[in-house]
């Protein structure tokens, strides 16, 4: 697990047994009648630390994050990235936040979302895992879509039974929105892993399985690297993209409307994408009720 601390820039702070120290300091030196020039001075000492003072009195979040490039992931200097890592931290910025980000596998992350050890995840709505553990944003910046994609000759996938008698190529960590149990469970289905989405399309080109079951925007990530000829997707889940909050925080129910506040001041004022409604998403037919 790693850990990055987005702390504010260094400030003077003075606390209050140093305040006190300071005027015994200006009374005594009355005595020597040198107390007004050091009272100018303590006022303009006071009119310089209060406002950085200010600044310093800031809640810090714990954000878990998962490897879903280009969405979320951690770059080679250790460093948070993606483009819904960035929206969060405008999100965080304009609501008064500061952000400390830890990197997890998604086992983890579920687990620390149901005990406390993040506050919140900009991942997805709907998660079976976290059902009445956590509180999803009322706003949805994009929708995240589970694709079954397939070379040129593999036939299109329209129902659960295009799936039967074939091989998955699933990614290891992942539960696939839930999925990863019901495909294993199902003898007709045989599933093999990849360590990640580039080694899965890899393993796809050289014919290791008939379908890879992977995130849209994370297979096209890839495949501008590496590009697959005649290489197709077809929709297997979709769900819509959100701020969750683990209700192990008892302000979670604060920390979402204010996060949702901030979002919708930023779209009016042009600097993230437009809210969208939230769709209910599609899914497979007869894809069998995940766990």
């Amino acid at each position: 697990m790693y850990i990055e601390k987005n702390w504010p820039p260094a400030t003077m702070i003075i606390k209050a047994r140093d305040l006190m120290r300071l005027f015994r300091f200006v009374l005594h030196c009355g005595q020597l009648g040198v107390a007004r020039p050091l009272t100018l001075l303590l006022i303009v000492y006071l009119s310089l630390v209060g406002p950085a003072h200010a600044q310093q009195v800031r809640d810090t979040l714990k954000v878990g994050y998962l490897d879903v490039p280009p969405l979320t992931y951690q770059a080679e200097n250790g460093r948070a990235e993606g483009v819904f890592i960035e929206l969060t931290r405008q999100v965080a910025e304009e609501a008064g936040y500061d952000l400390e980000f830890r990197y997890l596998p998604i086992s983890r992350a579920y687990f620390y979302l149901r005990t406390g050890g993040i506050d919140v995840w900009p991942g997805a709505t709907d998660i079976p895992a976290l059902e009445n553990q956590v509180l999803e944003s009322f706003v949805s910046p994009f929708s995240l879509q589970l694709s079954a994609w397939g070379v040129q000759n593999a036939p299109p996938v329209a129902h659960f039974n295009d799936l039967i008698g074939k091989t998955l190529i699933l990614i290891a960590g992942y539960t696939h929105s839930g999925l990863d149990s019901v495909l294993e469970s199902s003898p007709a289905i045989t599933v093999i892993y990849a360590p990640n989405h580039r080694a899965g399309v890899a393993m796809l080109a050289r014919g290791r399985g008939d379908y890879l079951l992977g995130f849209r925007q994370a297979v096209r990530a890839v495949l501008k690297e590496f590009p697959v000829p005649g290489i197709r997707d077809y929709p297997v889940r979709t769900r819509n993209a959100a701020w969750v909050f683990s209700l192990a925080n008892p302000r979670s129910a604060q920390l979402r409307d204010e996060f949702d506040n901030a979002y919708l001041r930023l779209a009016d004022r042009g600097e993230v994408p437009l809210y969208r409604a939230f769709s209910e998403g599609f899914v497979l037919p007869g894809l069998p009720q995940s766990p």
